[in-house]
């Protein structure tokens, strides 16, 4: 299940009839300038740039969306492309799926094709991106997604904190797809994903919950969020995203923002900040 936040990623984009085939690319933080490059893409030159690695992955994503495009970078025309991400970028609610999204569909592409290409993953976040509702995401033996309702009449019980990290969901993809896949726990969690839709209070989503985690955490050979940063905390404790890092699902528990600001987790939004 995947259910789409409020901020997002912008994408504003001009051609420009010049025969100079360059790409002028800029991102933005939260309005504030973060990377700029210039690039021929002629010969997918980079002339300049202030940051080399992240320009590095702009071009290859620019160069998959070539191979992929019948309309983009395939004359001389230059472009002016800008993104604007609208959350911090440690937050990972999904900076890179949102930027193969709107590319494929400025290039008029499969973004599950740009994504599969220049990142690997399921694609999950690419058809919660697409959808802009919540989902249920099938990726084997077929692609299948079905837009659901969730709106928990225990919602103001739930909270989201940050971890004060950035996951890299390319090592969490790794990590996964290193473990030999195994059928029985793919149909458990699938059904217990289905039962979620069925809890009726905050007492029945937190079995599911904390089942959930013990379910993944076996399979990754990795410890809970709970076990490693909240161990003594009575709510549920529930990783998110590439699993283990930027934020945790958190049932409130006594006076809870004073137990995770102790423990210098101060970035803690409640369900209606966040969720879409």
């Amino acid at each position: 299940m995947a259910i789409p936040t409020k901020p997002g990623q912008e994408f504003f984009f001009e051609e420009i009839h010049d025969r100079n085939s360059e790409i002028i690319w800029q991102a933005y933080h939260q309005e504030k300038l973060w990377l700029s490059i210039k690039i021929i893409y002629r010969n997918w030159t980079i002339l300049d740039t202030n940051l080399e690695t992240p320009a590095k992955f702009v071009v290859s994503v620019l160069q998959h969306v070539q191979d992929l495009s019948n309309i983009r970078f395939h004359t001389e025309n230059s472009y002016f492309l800008k993104t604007n991400l609208q959350f911090p970028p440690d937050f990972g609610l999904g900076s890179s799926s949102t930027l193969m999204n709107n590319l494929a569909e400025w290039a008029e592409i499969d973004p599950f094709q740009l994504n599969e290409n220049a990142l690997g993953g399921s694609g999950y976040d690419i058809a919660v991106a697409q959808e802009k509702s919540p989902i249920l995401y099938q990726a084997l033996p077929e692609k299948k997604i079905t837009k659901v309702e969730f709106d928990p009449g225990f919602k103001n019980e739930l909270i989201f904190i940050h971890l004060n990290q950035k996951q890299d969901s390319r090592k969490g993809i790794a990590l996964y797809r290193s473990k030999p896949r195994d059928k029985e726990l793919i149909h458990e969690l699938s059904e217990l994903t289905k039962a979620v839709f069925t809890a009726k209070n905050i007492e029945e989503f937190t079995l599911y919950m904390n089942h959930h985690e013990m379910l993944i955490s076996s399979f990754l050979a990795i410890e809970t969020a709970k076990e490693k940063y909240f161990p003594q905390y009575g709510g549920f404790i529930k990783s998110l995203g590439a699993w283990g890092g930027d934020f945790v699902l958190a049932s409130k528990f006594g006076d809870y923002k004073k137990y995770f600001s102790d423990r210098n987790f101060t970035r803690i939004f409640e369900w209606q900040d966040l969720v879409l």
